[in-house]
């Protein structure tokens, strides 16, 4: 099976803060539902408060980031499914407990993971 990424921008994801609890509840369903179905493999939202760094192959650490991965941020999830369109199924029903469109992306084969 091949191991999907499906995530949103931090930006994507508008909502009152009255309504707030209730998108925290629909998501944390659909956690749960992956984790039932045994397809859930990882997921969370990257913490924006702390700052990314560049750790060299001598282990120096370096303030910042790649250029092109300097807005990485929101909520990620990754499933192991048997189908794209399997994907795009859960997509879908994240992008409703989240009240905000989806990316998908395929994780390339690796037969040590």
């Amino acid at each position: 099976m091949t191991k999907y990424l499906i995530s949103f921008p931090s930006a994507a994801m508008v909502v009152p803060d009255e309504e707030f609890q209730a998108v925290v509840d629909a998501s944390h369903a659909v956690v749960q539902e992956a984790k039932d179905a045994g397809v859930w493999v990882f997921g969370g939202g990257i913490d924006e408060r702390i700052a990314p760094v560049m750790v060299d192959a001598d282990g120096l650490v370096t303030a910042g980031t790649y250029p092109q991965t300097r807005q990485i941020e929101g909520g990620y999830t990754v499933l192991e499914l048997p189908s794209y369109d399997a994907a795009l199924a859960w997509a879908a029903k994240i992008a409703t407990a989240c009240r905000c469109a989806q990316e998908v992306r395929a994780f390339g084969d690796d037969a040590a993971s």
